[in-house]
């Protein structure tokens, strides 16, 4: 792969106009078949592609964070992002997979004299993202969709929807006071304002006739009558229905939990909440999840004193494993954050009614003046109780590789399923992901809409430890092997998780696009062995070189 920035070389005879930029940008010769170069013309950041012997040019930021996607990795027709494992067709700028939301614009190439001309229109200059076309209602259409849940899973099923013109009635029904929004970011910068991080804006959902009904709860689900039930006292009649309303973080029941500054992170303002309520003071966090560690890195140079109270020996045993899980609490150690692991909470201790101090079961006693609770979470499934539509022992709504339930035109989608993966055999399990909330939104529209599109999708998800961050892909649960590269020392590694001799997963630490490049193996059915993972010969994954 080709990585070197291009020297930009404006052709004397190049014809701008006052739409248009051209610029030579490379000699014909300069790339092989199935490379990518950034190149710039003008002030515009471009990503040349060759790929079956053509060369094609599209925006080189991914729509979802802005990472460079000339370091990312090249396959077939589309490009993965190197941070997050979004994808592009390089063709047409498509997104092709999630977490990104929006396509890439693309430009006009040519070849004259053995020289790569590329020509891109001023107009998208500092316009990184093209919405893909979309419809709207269509009064004629007499049907209605309602989409449970004001998350991702619900925003991306209305955008397919709308994107393959259904026409019908569209209601999006959340709790929430404020619009979807991005939840991956309340946990990395909890003093975010809420207007910064929507997935959308009202202008959207306007133009394109999705109806958002804010700070409305379903409570109970017809199934024969096809009728949702609301706290307002209102019912709603759908002829295709779409549960997605996630989970909650699940309360800690110790004595004192009611108490002031004892708190949990669902909501941007729960987030401010904490980022205030921490600022110099004794900090405690109940939970080695994901969220609490994040929160636990975030508050380092802000909390006078962090503490962290974890079930088992290490966090993230059972996901990233024993020596992740070694190196992320040493990681944090070196910061000044004290763990008592193999612990819980037994009481809170107050003052004026305010958390004073942590009484563990093991007998330690730790004053804080803020307690962070992040133990779990609770699928938000008991309105379904009494329903047709089945569930799993832990209250999960189980559903088919087209997203369906037990019951018909009713589908789920997000957190709180219970789907076949199609990576592990289609193995059910239940993954609380981002991104694998979207890719379940846009096969349910595209089932509600009668195209048999199964899920084939692999999950994806990163964490942030310290600024850095730690990017996986797959399902390891269950793993009974792990092959390192790299070094913890060196704060870079890249781990393989093996179950019967074949990689389920892989997490990395600067080492990119590595994780990126294991996730499009594994999207595609490759199988990737043990001795593979193991082989010094790893120029697979796209490396420029390779860590010892």
């Amino acid at each position: 792969m080709s990585e070197n920035k291009s020297k930009v070389v404006h052709h004397a005879d190049a014809q701008e106009d006052e739409e248009e930029a051209t610029a030579a940008v490379c000699l014909e010769s300069d790339l092989k078949d199935g490379e990518i170069m950034e190149v710039d013309v003008g002030d515009h950041n471009v990503l040349l592609v060759k790929c079956d012997g053509e060369y094609t040019a599209i925006g080189n930021q991914c729509t979802h964070y802005g990472a460079p996607l000339n370091t990312g990795v090249l396959s077939g027709h589309r490009v993965r992002c190197p941070w997050h494992g979004a994808c592009f067709n390089v063709k047409t700028g498509d997104m092709e997979e999630y977490p990104a939301m929006d396509g890439l614009p693309c430009h006009k190439v040519q070849i004259q004299d053995r020289k790569v001309y590329v020509t891109v229109n001023k107009k998208a200059l500092g316009q990184a993202k093209r919405v893909k076309k979309m419809g709207g209602r269509d009064l004629k259409v007499n049907h209605t969709v309602i989409l449970l849940g004001g998350g991702c899973a619900s925003v991306i099923c209305a955008e397919i929807l709308r994107q393959e013109n259904y026409g019908g009635r569209i209601i999006m029904v959340t709790r929430d006071d404020l619009l979807p929004h991005d939840k991956t970011r309340l946990s990395k910068v909890m003093n975010v304002k809420s207007d910064s991080i929507l997935l959308r804006r009202v202008e959207f959902y306007q133009k394109y006739d999705i109806e958002v009904w804010l700070k409305k709860e379903a409570l109970s689900i017809n199934t024969e009558k096809k009728t949702v039930a609301f706290n307002d006292g209102t019912t709603e009649c759908y002829d295709q229905l779409l549960i997605a309303t996630g989970c909650r973080a699940k309360e800690l029941e110790s004595p004192g939990a009611e108490l002031k500054n004892v708190l949990m992170l669902e909501t941007p303002e729960d987030a401010n909440r904490i980022h205030n309520a921490c600022m110099g003071c004794r900090t405690v966090i109940v939970g080695t999840s994901f969220v609490g560690m994040e929160v636990a890195s975030y508050m380092i140079d802000k909390a006078s004193s962090l503490t962290i109270i974890g079930f088992s020996d290490l966090p993230y045993l059972k996901t990233l494993g024993r020596e992740i899980g070694k190196f992320t609490m040493t990681t944090l150690e070196k910061s000044g954050v004290k763990f008592y692991m193999n612990d819980s909470v037994t009481e809170v201790r107050g003052n004026n009614g305010r958390v004073k101090e942590v009484v563990l079961k093991s007998g330690t006693i730790v004053e804080a003046d803020v307690l962070i609770v992040g133990i779990g979470i609770i699928p938000n499934s008991e309105f379904l109780q009494g329903s047709a539509i089945k569930m799993d022992s832990k209250n999960y709504v189980i559903v088919d590789k087209y997203m369906r339930t037990s019951v018909r035109d009713v589908y789920c989608a997000g957190d709180l399923t219970s789907f076949p993966l199609q990576m592990i055999k289609d193995q059910s399990v239940s993954v609380a992901h981002w991104q694998t909330a979207q890719a379940h939104g846009r096969i349910v529209a595209l089932n509600m809409l009668g195209r048999q599109v199964t899920l084939n999708t692999v999950p994806f998800y990163w964490t942030v430890l310290l600024g850095q961050t730690i990017r996986y892909a797959g399902y390891g649960e269950g793993y009974t092997d792990l092959v390192m590269k790299g070094r913890f020392e060196d704060m870079k590694f890249l781990a393989f998780y093996i179950r019967d001799d074949v990689v389920v997963a892989a997490a990395g630490l600067n080492y990119d696009p590595a994780v990126s490049a294991i996730a499009e193996r594994l999207a595609a059915g490759k199988v990737i062995t043990k001795a593979e993972a193991e082989s010094d010969d790893v120029s697979w994954l796209k490396l420029e070189t390779v860590a010892q």
